[in-house]
């Protein structure tokens, strides 16, 4: 488990792929300082597992499934990612829970510049949109944020300084592709009720329907005890 609280920024050495598969080779520097192998390291938020550890760095496997579900294998040597070591009991939660598994990517579609803060908007292409709510949480390429604002199609978030200058967030540009992973507590949620909405006949083509013509109601919900 992570907190999207990012501790550096680590540069690729090399992304040696075979189909849809393969290693990565990321070199790092604070990280390292307790990193053995078999430890959970997020990479722009993807939960990656340390099979080599060097003092400079590490590698490792990435499977298929990290390659269809992240923009991982979009990446070249030289190219800089975001990176977390899992969780350590007993320290400050400074984030929110980020599990490290990717429900899907999105495009950056606009910046602006708000005094000290950065506006990015994002259009996600994979995943729930309806998990996404305003005020709530978001990783984005690993990075703990918070909805700033939720449109129709898309999302903003608001980058401080401090969270610009530790992250690779501000150095993509419009049309450049991020790692998106939804709150948990959302995506529970959502999982627990799906039976009842199936019960009530919510379900439109094979899939739950809560909104927007929804027979998801607070009466539904009371007689299901919530």
């Amino acid at each position: 488990m992570f907190t999207g609280i990012i501790e550096e920024t680590g540069r690729i050495r090399r992304m040696e792929l075979s189909g849809n598969s393969g290693v990565i080779d990321v070199e790092a520097h604070k990280i390292m300082e307790d990193v053995k192998i078999g430890d959970s390291i997020a990479v722009n938020g993807v939960c990656l597992t340390a099979f080599e550890v060097r003092p400079e760095g590490f590698r490792a496997d990435v499977m298929a499934e990290t390659v269809r579900r992240s923009s991982l294998g979009s990446l070249s040597a030289g190219q800089y990612v975001n990176l977390e070591r899992a969780m350590a009991s007993g320290r400050r939660f400074g984030g929110h829970i980020v599990t490290g598994h990717i429900d899907g990517t999105g495009v950056i579609t606009g910046r602006r510049r708000e005094e000290n803060a950065v506006w990015v908007t994002i259009e996600p292409k994979d995943g729930d949109f309806m998990l996404i709510v305003e005020k709530g949480s978001v990783a984005v390429d690993g990075i703990s944020l918070t909805v700033a604002k939720k449109d129709r199609n898309s999302f903003s978030v608001s980058v401080i300084p401090h969270t610009g200058g530790e992250t690779t967030l501000l150095e993509k540009a419009e049309g450049q592709t991020v790692n998106l992973e939804y709150d948990i507590v959302g995506k529970y949620v959502q999982e627990l009720l799906k039976p009842m909405a199936v019960a009530a006949g919510g379900v439109s083509g094979g899939k739950e329907t809560y909104q927007g013509g929804s027979t998801l109601t607070m009466e539904m919900l009371k007689e299901y005890g919530f």
